[in-house]
């Protein structure tokens, strides 16, 4: 048998020494004393190295669970959404192909795995614009009335789930209920011209994998929260900068270019150490497929599109959905606000699928933090 000092043991377990005594008095290590020094113990060498393996182990898992959190790998099972060799596919369907005929209603029906069409109740036309404000106050009070989604099954969640799309598309999409959701948009925004547009926009950006919004969502869900609950938590985390609300800085780079000329701003936010709005995306080594499929269907306003070139000549990344969403509503006249508008109606539908597949798995998502602050006493 092999034995190992004090000093040696904690080389190999990399902790203090009231780890070490604390587990040989848990009976994870057996110690003996030593024949040389009765004052001093040794420690069995292959119980030290097992400990040090699982140790090693758990540093290694804490390490690839940080990193997947960031852009990393998969964290969780999910039969929704996914990107592969740069493409966007739903339920196994590439979203860039259905986004040439299919609806919205028609990807909540894929997404949400439905056998029947969506049953809109009837109700009197709404006026007035598109409002996220209103979607809010909508969800909010909803939240205390609807029953929470675990433990319920599937049919009753997709009941549940049909009557939350139409209290969001109420608010953002005001309109004669047997209308298309693209085209109450369209009638509100009183541009009709723009109706396919916001159809193919409403397909490409139903769902995403676990991006930010989505994955707020699916927490909410696992607490069993109501779904009215997840998608107002999925919405609430849409409005960021870096999300939904993306749009805003692509607005703010072109209104510089108008200023300053297209070669200066850009320069200037690269000199600046800025990231260029809207150039580039994680998921996308090559193009931003959805970005790439809306462009290819309008014209793109003249100092969009000298951006574009310019931007793409330096930064080497190609332009995005955000891009494609801000000089859509640029080229249509639509409200300023109507990609954040067209981009929290659609996830709406991609929210409700995974809160439902959250609720039905029954599994709360708790992971563990990871302690860098004082010392604990």
């Amino acid at each position: 048998m092999s034995w190992l000092t004090a000093e040696q043991a904690l080389d190999l377990l990399g902790t203090k020494s009231q780890t070490l005594y604390a587990n040989v008095s848990r009976g994870r290590i057996r110690a003996k004393a030593d024949p040389a020094d009765t004052r001093r113990s040794l420690y069995f060498a292959e119980d030290v190295k097992r400990l040090a393996t699982r140790h090693s182990g758990r540093r290694k898992t804490e390490a690839v669970a940080a990193e997947a959190i960031q852009w990393g790998d998969p964290v969780l099972p999910s039969a929704l959404s996914t990107v592969s060799n740069g493409r966007l596919f739903y339920r196994g369907k590439d979203a860039a192909m259905l986004a040439e005929n299919a609806a919205l209603e028609d990807v909540a029906l894929l997404l949400w795995d439905m056998k029947r069409p969506l049953r809109f109740e009837q109700s009197e036309a709404q006026q007035g614009l598109p409002s996220l404000n209103a979607a809010f106050s909508a969800l909010a009070e909803r939240i205390t009335n609807d029953l929470p989604s675990l433990g319920r099954s599937l049919p009753a969640l997709q009941n549940e789930a049909e009557s939350v799309f139409a209290t969001v598309a109420e608010a953002l999409a005001p309109g004669a209920w047997d209308l298309s959701l693209h085209q109450r948009l369209a009638a509100a925004w009183k541009r009709p011209d723009a109706g396919d547009l916001i159809r193919r926009s409403l397909v490409l950006l139903a769902d995403h994998e676990l991006n930010a919004s989505t994955f707020t969502a699916r927490i909410t869900a696992s607490a069993g929260a109501t779904l009215s609950a997840a998608t107002l938590s999925g919405l609430s985390a849409l409005t960021g900068p870096l999300h939904g609300g993306a749009w805003q800085s692509v607005r703010s780079l072109i209104a510089r270019a108008a200023t300053i000329g297209v070669d200066e701003a850009v320069r200037s936010y690269l000199a600046e150490g800025r990231p260029l709005p809207a150039f580039g995306h994680q998921l996308y080594p090559d193009v931003d497929i959805r970005g790439e499929a809306l462009l290819g269907c309008f014209t793109l306003p003249p100092l969009f599109a000298r951006v574009r070139d310019v931007g793409e000549q330096l930064v080497g990344e190609r332009v995005n959905v955000d891009f494609a969403l801000t000089a859509m509503t640029h080229a249509y006249h639509l409200p300023e606000d109507a990609p954040l508008i067209i981009f929290a109606l659609a996830r709406t539908v991609g929210w409700l699928a995974h809160a439902m597949e959250q609720a039905t798995s029954g599994r709360l998502i708790r992971p563990r933090a990871r302690y860098i602050g004082p010392p604990v006493q």
